[in-house]
């Protein structure tokens, strides 16, 4: 399963953890990705990944 929103195409950044004594170890930060019921411009229920940003913005029709 990819962790890539599919209504905007936002996936994982990459950067590092610094600690105190200024050690970089590399990291990832993951979308913050929710599985909805959304209804396509065909009709057809389909349960897609989608980040909280497009959820919030409604960028997608939800079924009930």
């Amino acid at each position: 399963m990819s962790k890539r929103c599919e209504v905007c195409g936002k996936g994982p950044s990459v950067g590092c953890n610094v600690s105190h004594s200024n050690v970089h170890t590399k990291r990832r930060w993951l979308p913050n990705l929710q599985r909805v019921k959304s209804v396509l411009p065909s009709g057809q229920v389909k349960r897609i990944q989608i980040c909280t940003k497009c959820l919030k913005a409604n960028k997608v029709n939800l079924a009930s």
